[in-house]
C-alpha cells in the first residue's frame, strides 16, 4: 500500500486547490451541522417546558392552547380530581391560564411580528418554581402590569424594563419585572394578570388550558380516564412534556427539510469541486502514477492511495466546518412557532450526535467527489502514464 504520507504532501504541496476544496466542503458542513443544530434546540426549548408530572387540559380537538377555551367553572372540577397534588396550603397544585397573541413591533426592523401574551393568575409562582425573576419585579394582580421572558426582552417596541405597549387601543401594559425558566418556551412570552387578558380580550370566564401537577407521573392514565370519561366537559388530556414535543414537530421538521434541501444542493457543488480538484490532481501528476506502478504498486492501491487523498481533503473541510458550526451554539434565533403563530427564541443546540454526523457527510461527500478520479488514475496504464 502506498504510505499516507505520500498524500498529507501532495495536499501540502498543492496548498491554494486543498484549501480552495476543503473551504467549501466546509462551508456546506456549517451548513448542515447548524440546521441540526437548530432544529435539536427548537426541541430542546420545547421539551424543557414540559414537565413528565404535568397533566395539560385543553379543548377536545384543539391542537394547541391558542385555539382552546375552558370554561372557568370546569378549572375547579378538574383540580378537584385525586390525582392531583396538593400545596402546602392544602390548595390543588394548578393554574388556569389564557394564550393569545399581539401584534407588536419588531426593533431593528420596520416589520411586525405576533408575541404571545399569556394570562396568569397569582399563584403560577408557586405551580412554576423553576421560574425566576432576573430583574425588576412581580406584576400586581389585577393591574395593567406585565413580566417578560428573558429571550423576548428588547426583541420587541416596549418590551424591555419600565417601558410599556398597549395591550389593546389606549390600554397601556407596563413591563415591571423580567424572569428566566430554565431556557423554556416560557422565555419567549409575556405573562400579565389573567383577568387583565381577559377583560382585554372578551373573554370573560375562559381560560385556554389547565395544567395540573400529578401525586405521581404515573397517575396520567387515571386522570385522563376521570377527566375524559365526562362527555359534558369534551376536554382531552396530555402530558405535557408529551404535548410540547408535538409542538415542536411542525417548525423542527419545517427548518431540518429547509435545511436539508439547501444542504444538499450546496453539498452537490462541493463533490463537484472536489472531483474537479482530483481530476486535476490525476492529470498533473501522470508521470508519478507511472513511477507508482514501475515500483509494483497495483490498480488498487493507486486507487485506494487517490480515494484516501480525497477523504483526508473532505475531513480537513469537515473539521473546518464543524468547529465554525459550534460557535453557533452562543447565538439565539428567533422564528414564529407554527404552533402558537408567535415569535419564539430559539438556540442552536450543538451536541456530539450532530458533530460526528456532520464529519461523516463531509466524509460521504470525499468519497463521492473521489471515487470517479481514483477510479480513472487506478485505468491508466504504465506507458500512457510515462509518455505523458
Amino acid at each position: 500500500m502506498i504510505p499516507i504520507s505520500y498524500n498529507l504532501r501532495s495536499l501540502k504541496v498543492r496548498k491554494t486547490t486543498t484549501l480552495a476544496t476543503a473551504g467549501g466542503i466546509g462551508l456546506v458542513v456549517f451548513v448542515f451541522a447548524a440546521v441540526l443544530m437548530l432544529s435539536e434546540g427548537i426541541k430542546k426549548t420545547l421539551a424543557s417546558s414540559g414537565r413528565p408530572d404535568v397533566a395539560i387540559i385543553i379543548r377536545k380537538g384543539s391542537d394547541a392552547e391558542l385555539s382552546s377555551a375552558v370554561d372557568t367553572p370546569s378549572v375547579g372540577l378538574i383540580l378537584a380530581g385525586k390525582e392531583v397534588a396538593r400545596r402546602k396550603d392544602g390548595k390543588s397544585d394548578g393554574v388556569g391560564e389564557l394564550a393569545v397573541v399581539l401584534l407588536l413591533d419588531k426593533l431593528g426592523t420596520d416589520g411586525v411580528s405576533n408575541a404571545a401574551l399569556r394570562g396568569v393568575p397569582e399563584d403560577v409562582y408557586d405551580f412554576r418554581p423553576e421560574v425566576k425573576l432576573v430583574d425588576g419585579r412581580k406584576a400586581k394582580p389585577g393591574s395593567d402590569e406585565c413580566v417578560i421572558g428573558r429571550a423576548i426582552r428588547g426583541r420587541f417596541k416596549g418590551l424591555d424594563l419600565g417601558q410599556s405597549f398597549e395591550l389593546r387601543k389606549n390600554r397601556p401594559l407596563k413591563v415591571v419585572g423580567v424572569f428566566e425558566s430554565g431556557g423554556s418556551a416560557f422565555e419567549s412570552e409575556i405573562w400579565a394578570d389573567v383577568d387583565s387578558v381577559r377583560s382585554a380580550f372578551g373573554r370573560e370566564g375562559i381560560v385556554s388550558s389547565v395544567r395540573a401537577r400529578l401525586t405521581d407521573a404515573s397517575q396520567l392514565a387515571a386522570f385522563k380516564a376521570s377527566i375524559e370519561s365526562n362527555r359534558q366537559l369534551g376536554l382531552e388530556v396530555q402530558r405535557e412534556s408529551e404535548y410540547y414535543e408535538k409542538q415542536s414537530e411542525g417548525t423542527s421538521l419545517f427548518i431540518t427539510t429547509l435545511g436539508t434541501i439547501v444542504a444538499f444542493f450546496f453539498a452537490i457543488g462541493a463533490m463537484i469541486g472536489a472531483m474537479i480538484t482530483m481530476y486535476s490532481a490525476v492529470a498533473n501528476r501522470k508521470r508519478e502514477i507511472g513511477t507508482l506502478r514501475a515500483l509494483g504498486f497495483g490498480k488498487g492501491a493507486i486507487m485506494t492511495s487517490f480515494l484516501l487523498e480525497s477523504l483526508f481533503l473532505a475531513l480537513i473541510g469537515g473539521a473546518l466546518g464543524a468547529a465554525g458550526s459550534l460557535a453557533m451554539g452562543f447565538v439565539e434565533f428567533s422564528m414564529v412557532n407554527f404552533q402558537s403563530w408567535s415569535e419564539m427564541v430559539f438556540r442552536f443546540e450543538p451536541t456530539p450526535q450532530i458533530i460526528i454526523g456532520a464529519l461523516l457527510f463531509a466524509t460521504a461527500m470525499g468519497f463521492l467527489g473521489g471515487l470517479f478520479p481514483a477510479v480513472r488514475a487506478a485505468r491508466m496504464t504504465l506507458i500512457k502514464a510515462l509518455k505523458e
